[in-house]
């Protein structure tokens, strides 16, 4: 029986195609397709019918896949984040998108968010009883949980992600390190609940949840191995000095330097500069000195809806 989830996300559009059988529950297809449905309104709380339009092409391609599945409507679920769930028009998008392509959104808040983004993180690293801080940023928020293998501890989710830093910090090429400064005051100002829980639980681990951190893993295992990680793989292990490496090529370095990094993709070359800006920022705040990353979040975290978990 085919089950298809869809993670609407600010910057990207994910689709997660699985077989569920009595041996357990096999993934038969996975994508992702830059949509950018944040860009150019999602500080002003809108998405433009320029990304409108580009939301219904890339979820067109989406329902062709899921028909050639042939798995039934009741069985996707389309799961629509921050750019939505802030927007002033978004029954109107979701309107339009349920007319022209058949599938229903579910708009999550912040908080359901977090929750899920941990189920995902679970299934693809041992958490093991130490306390960890997961961090996952979205183009629209940053979720934020503190947590072991067992338990969440503390979450909450940040109206500061990818595309919201890009367009109200990053305005030069290279960033400037004045705007550097600014947006650090801007995140010890906005984060003040992560490090008053981060007092209270003393998280020893940052693991990174896909995103920026994918990225990050792959130009690690560039500069060290010469060759990505294999797709297989979903635990990763990230030294502070690879870290630290990154940070000040990306901070450094102009949009076509960045590029020709080695494990750099396109989708993510602008993003990340603000990303890393901000797990800087977490590093330093939290004194943590160990990250971890995984490749699974969100869409895997909606897996347990296949299984009959809540």
């Amino acid at each position: 029986m085919h089950f298809a989830i869809i993670d609407l996300g600010t910057n990207t559009f994910h689709l997660l195609i699985v077989d569920k059988n009595d041996d357990g529950i096999r993934t038969v297809y996975k994508t992702h397709t830059p949509a950018k449905i944040g860009k150019s309104g999602i500080n002003q709380g809108v998405i433009t019918e320029e990304a409108t339009q580009r939301a219904l092409g890339v979820l067109q391609q989406f329902r062709q896949k899921i028909d050639e599945f042939a798995v039934p409507l009741s069985q996707v679920k389309a799961i629509g984040t921050s750019a939505i769930r802030n927007a002033n028009n978004a029954t109107e998008f979701c309107n339009k998108v349920f007319l022209e392509t058949g599938l229903s959104i579910e708009v999550i808040s912040g908080d359901r968010e977090a929750d899920l983004i941990y189920r995902g993180v679970r299934r693809g690293i041992d958490l093991g009883e130490q306390v960890s801080v997961i961090m996952d940023i979205g183009g629209g928020s940053v979720e934020f949980i503190i947590c072991n293998a067992s338990r969440i501890f503390w979450k909450q989710s940040f109206e500061i992600g990818g595309q919201r830093l890009l367009e109200k910090f990053v305005l030069t090429d290279p960033i400037s390190p004045s705007a550097v400064r600014r947006m650090n005051d801007y995140f010890q100002e906005q984060l003040l609940p992560l490090v008053n829980a981060a007092h209270q639980y003393a998280p020893q681990i940052l693991v990174g949840s896909s995103g920026s951190f994918d990225t990050l893993t792959d130009m690690d295992f560039m500069h060290r191995l010469g060759h990505l990680p294999e797709p297989h793989q979903t635990a990763f292990d990230l030294s502070l000095e690879e870290f630290r490496r990154a940070y000040h090529l990306l901070t450094t370095q102009s949009h076509e330097d960045r590029l020709s990094i080695p494990g750099m993709i396109e989708l993510r070359v602008d993003m990340i500069v603000p990303g890393v800006v901000l797990i800087d920022h977490v590093l330093r705040s939290l004194n943590i000195r160990q990250i971890r990353s995984t490749t699974y979040a969100l869409k895997e975290g909606i897996l347990g809806w296949v299984v009959g978990e809540q």
